[in-house]
């Protein structure tokens, strides 16, 4: 798999890499460990050497699987966890230096590391990124060698150009075909900046698979049923913010535009297009969805007329209703 620079870490990652928010289950089904590990043996065996997790996904589960896995691999992936929401209540001011280097030593316990590769903060509330003690800490708790390096994981494009003036490596942000605002001015200024990109919710939380409709049932502990208006949390989370019927009218067009019913390979092309773009974290709940996502990293690159097509569709459908949201 082709490999790409990681912002200013110096290390290299593959350019798809897995998104282990629902390792080895479907949103809102009981943990399984032993496909989570069947999960992270395909990451390795088709070529992916980044994995994205976080301390509260799978209730810590997701880390301590990982953390037994790469046990067999010792630095062959590069992992990036993030921290925050296991905060009670989840408000700006317990984003301290402590609460933090707290969350971080609960992640080195559960992945089995002496340091982390990376750290993000957990798309905490917009405040924090503006927070001079508390990037003042993560550096010190850089400077102790807990972290390589640390970043954030942004709701909003204006979060991330204010968390750019701090000596953040690298950012996790909502962009794909239903997501274009990253491409304004947050990843001109991130390319500026050598700070690296990843892109997550690639597939908008299954939309852009192609495979929904109308009369498509998701489980009742699903975020795809319960968090549509933000009920739960920042309704960007579930299908970028994007109204399901209206996203289901784009996908058809979508559909046309590529000339096929199966949209995965050319979402995740499209975004590998970008070259602000360093890693995509698309998530797989089973064996063969890795393998079907890596795939996409070896189809012919994206003419220009599927390119304006992608963005035709997303004027004519979207942009009023998600360009200045987020």
């Amino acid at each position: 798999m082709n490999l790409r620079k990681f912002g200013n870490t110096g290390r290299l990652v593959t350019e798809i890499g897995l998104g282990t928010w629902q390792l080895g289950t479907k949103w809102g089904d009981p943990f399984n460990h032993d496909e989570a590990m069947r999960i992270l043996q395909a990451a390795y065996d088709n070529g992916i050497n980044f994995i994205d997790t976080a301390d509260i996904y799978n209730d810590s589960n997701s880390e301590k699987a990982i953390g037994e896995f790469i046990k067999k691999y010792p630095g062959h992936f590069y992992i990036v966890t993030k921290c925050g929401r296991g905060l009670k209540p989840h408000v700006a001011e317990g984003y301290t230096p402590e609460a933090v280097e707290k969350f971080i030593d609960g992640s080195l316990q559960r992945l089995g590391l002496e340091q982390l590769d990376m750290v993000l903060l957990h798309c905490p509330p917009t405040s924090v990124y503006h927070n001079d003690a508390l990037f003042a800490g993560l550096d010190r708790i850089k400077a102790s060698g807990k972290i390589a390096a640390y970043g954030v994981s942004i709701e909003k494009v204006s979060e991330g150009l204010a968390a750019m003036e701090y000596g953040i490596s690298a950012m996790e942000v909502i962009f794909n075909m239903f997501r274009l605002k990253p491409l304004d001015e947050l990843f001109p200024r991130a390319k500026e900046k050598d700070i690296g990109i990843i892109a997550r919710v690639p597939l908008a939380s299954g939309l852009l698979t192609g495979k929904y409709s109308s009369g498509t049932v998701f489980g009742e502990k699903d975020h795809r049923s319960y968090n549509r208006n933000g009920e739960a949390f920042d309704k960007g989370e579930t299908f970028s913010g994007v109204d399901y019927e209206l996203g289901l009218q784009a996908v058809e067009e979508l559909k046309q535009l590529f000339g096929t019913s199966d949209l995965i390979p050319y979402a995740l092309r499209w975004i590998l297009m970008h070259d602000a773009v360093s890693v995509v974290i698309p998530g797989a709940s089973k064996t063969e969805q890795v393998a079907s996502n890596v795939r996409a990293a070896q189809i012919p690159a994206l003419t220009q007329e599927q390119m304006d097509g992608v963005q035709k569709i997303y004027d004519r459908y979207l942009r009023a209703s998600i360009h200045n949201n987020w």
